[in-house]
């Protein structure tokens, strides 16, 4: 069941507040299918091969970070909640794990060759401030992959004025278990702006989508087999940034 509540305080203040109840819905084996039959799979397969270090950032609890140790890589967490920021940390999988802001990382320049941004920056209320940090830290040619709820998966009102900020908080509940998840709804170009002013130029874009297997055996997937969910972009940090472009004068009509 999906329901959509009011939302209330900073965003990042939620997340702290609902830290358990996430820390359940994403533990549960087998509960928090969208992640492990959708989103996870094919964000992995949008990722390079582990390098030199690879930054989570809003880790949460940690369980992409694990995630990408099984996979070799040498992973740092960062998440602006405490208590979440502990449980990854706890959870091992991690070389280290910080709670900071996003916009303010505790690492030097070009610490990491790889950084994940995976459902983390709609939830910031500063994204362009945090994807400029990515920039600061990443090495020159190095990688940020990202994935964001889809800009089209709102509800209608959000739709009817999709140019425009909605602070959003869902409440989903299954199986006994209950989450309210609080994130922003932005315009796509917010980001896109955002990573060229940065310095990255896209690589790859795409939208996972539930198979027609996974639908029938799963019902609550049935959606995400006809509408997308999520949006996944893997960029590379080139170092120019985006310029506005020079303005072209009128030409003068030419003398007979």
């Amino acid at each position: 069941m999906i329901e959509w509540v009011k939302p209330g305080g900073d965003v990042s203040d939620a997340w702290e507040s609902n830290a358990e109840r996430w820390l359940a819905w994403a533990r549960t084996p087998g509960h928090d299918i969208y992640f492990w039959q959708v989103n996870w799979p094919a964000f992995r397969e949008l990722l390079p091969h582990a390098g030199r270090r690879t930054l989570d950032l809003g880790c949460g609890e940690g369980r992409v970070g694990r995630e990408l140790a099984r996979a070799g890589h040498r992973v740092l967490g960062v998440d602006s909640s405490p208590t979440l920021a502990a449980l990854a940390r706890e959870a091992r999988g991690y070389e280290e794990v910080v709670c900071a802001n996003a916009s303010a990382l505790p690492w030097p320049k070009d610490y990491c060759d790889l950084a994940i941004a995976f459902m983390s920056l709609q939830d910031m209320e500063d994204p362009a401030a945090a994807i400029a940090e990515i920039a600061r830290v990443l090495e020159p040619g190095g990688c940020l992959c990202l994935a964001i709820v889809h800009p089209l998966n709102r509800p209608p009102e959000g739709l009817d004025d999709y140019f425009s900020e909605h602070r959003v908080a869902t409440r989903v509940a299954r199986d006994g278990l209950e989450m309210t998840c609080e994130s922003i709804d932005r315009p796509f170009q917010t980001y896109t702006r955002a990573l060229a002013s940065a310095g990255f130029v896209i690589e790859d874009l795409r939208e996972p989508q539930a198979t027609s297997t996974q639908a029938a055996k799963q019902t609550s997937l049935d959606r995400a087999a006809r509408r997308p969910y999520f949006m996944h972009m893997r960029c590379r940090l080139d170092g120019r940034g985006w310029a506005e472009p020079a303005r072209l004068s009128p030409r003068r009509p030419r003398r007979a």
